[in-house]
């Protein structure tokens, strides 16, 4: 409809956008890191944040953010800056003159997210740090993801990086360093954001959240420990699809073609995508667990190599399944496909 909101790339299903957020779990020593930085004055121009997929990060870089552009500290921790505050409000309605985001653009002609930060976006970021900062000393520049940004668009933003600007703030919200050129890791400060213990990050999911003590457990199970990304799942199906790929994988290489079917035809629903979504997440990290377990359990590099592989592809594919619109049970079909030739290969 008309009316429906504009989807928006750095925003985990319907969960709260993290510049709404004004609470983080668990990374005292990286915020007392940023913190001391700011406060002596050797603040980096370029900070690379990492960790897994919910573990934090984007609400850590705005939490950076408000505190640079001159939000009040709270004295809860050396980031902390109330939601009451001018600069808190003006970040949260995107008007703040000395901030830019940076995120995957909606194309308003498929109706759809692009599936990859547009040279165009990057393109913002020198214009934007080649003017005076309006309202506080600093300017600010977040890209999240930075991993998501095209070939040509990490080459617009290197430029930046190889002129840093007086008081210019970048900071890059990255899921998999690995797909960053090394001209731009670099060039950055890396501070990488681990996941809690499961089990507390399940305690918080209850006590925090209200979510069923054995719901929460098994999303905290799933998300591995990154509270945000156990908190989308326990919001979704993601219980149910997680079971069901158990009982698909655990007979690899032998596949239940019904069961994946079944699956498959989820994902072209109305509602699909997200299932979709989710599923390519579940086996890209399947596949690594694999890998990890061959290389923990001493049967060579050879056979964790496979698995390496096989996770890469699968990568791969869930990218191209955004930037080529390809068909969503094909899309599943073949993803299925790459595992059991990974386990095909790994018993020959």
């Amino acid at each position: 409809m008309a009316d429906d909101p504009i989807p928006e790339a750095d925003r985990e299903g319907e969960l709260a956008h993290p510049r709404e957020v004004y609470d983080l779990v668990g990374h005292d020593d990286a915020e007392r890191q940023a913190g001391e930085a700011f406060a002596e004055g050797r603040m980096h121009h370029a900070w690379m944040i990492t960790g897994p997929k919910g573990v934090g990060k984007a609400t850590f870089a705005w939490r950076l953010a408000r505190r640079v552009l001159g939000g009040a500290p709270t004295g809860k921790s050396p980031l902390s800056v109330g939601p009451e505050d001018t600069v808190s409000r003006r970040l949260e309605a995107l008007s703040h003159p000395d901030f830019l985001l940076i995120r995957r653009p909606f194309d308003a002609k498929r109706g759809k997210l692009r599936a990859e930060i547009t040279v165009d976006e990057s393109r913002r970021a020198p214009e934007f740090f080649s003017k005076s900062a309006s309202e506080s000393d600093w300017r600010v520049c977040i890209v999240d993801a930075a991993d998501e940004m095209n070939t040509n668009a990490a080459n617009a933003l290197l430029k930046t990086l190889e002129e840093p600007p007086a008081k210019g703030l970048l900071l890059l919200v990255v899921n998999a360093p690995g797909r960053l050129p090394t001209t731009i890791r670099s060039r950055c400060r890396r501070l990488s954001l681990r996941a809690s213990a499961p089990d507390a990050c399940a305690t918080w999911l209850a006590k925090r959240h209200g979510i069923d003590a054995e719901i929460a457990r098994r999303c905290a199970d799933m998300a591995g420990g990154a509270p945000g990304r156990a908190l989308a799942l326990s919001q979704s199906d993601a219980p149910r699809l997680k079971e069901t790929l158990d009982g698909i994988l655990e007979t690899l290489p032998r596949l239940d073609s019904r069961a994946v079917g079944v699956l498959a035809s989820e994902t072209a629903n109305r509602d699909g995508e997200a299932v979709r979504r989710t599923l390519m997440e579940f086996l890209e990290r399947y596949a690594h667990d694999r890998a990890r377990a061959a290389i923990l359990g001493g049967e060579g590099a050879d056979r964790a190599g496979i698995w390496v592989a096989a996770g890469d592809a699968l990568a791969r594919l869930a990218r191209e399944s955004e930037t080529l619109y390809l068909d969503p049970k094909q899309t599943t079909h073949a993803a299925f496909t790459i595992l059991k030739e990974a386990a095909q290969a790994e018993t020959q």
